[in-house]
């Protein structure tokens, strides 16, 4: 006896459909990723904003998903400010990436480790 689709198995076999809704999922994921830790950590968009040294309207964008890409730079401070560590990662190889302050100019490096 032959199963019918449900609606969503019948969309996810159109690639368009597919390809869309995986992108906003992605976008979706952020966003309630960061309210999440906003509030666990019970902190506001302002609080936030000024922590990371980012424009609050860009936290707000970014919280609400009307912001769909986000700079590293800018991702690197948020991370920072929740005092989370950014990094990559392949196999057993990391790269980490940290926020330096010289001569109060920000900038971005990368450590290498095993």
């Amino acid at each position: 006896m032959n199963k019918s689709l449900s609606t969503y198995e019948r969309k996810m076999k159109n690639p368009k459909f597919r390809k869309a809704l995986e992108e906003g999922y992605k976008e979706l994921l952020f966003s309630e990723l960061m309210i999440s830790i906003m509030e666990d950590d019970d902190i506001s968009i302002r609080e936030l904003a000024k922590e990371a040294d980012i424009s609050p309207s860009v936290i707000q964008d970014l919280r609400s998903g009307k912001q769909h890409d986000i700079k590293v730079s800018n991702l690197l401070k948020i991370a920072h400010a929740f005092g989370y560590e950014l990094f990559l990662a392949k196999g057993d190889k990391r790269l980490t990436f940290q926020e330096e302050t010289k001569d109060s100019k920000k900038s971005l490096s990368v450590i290498a480790a095993a």
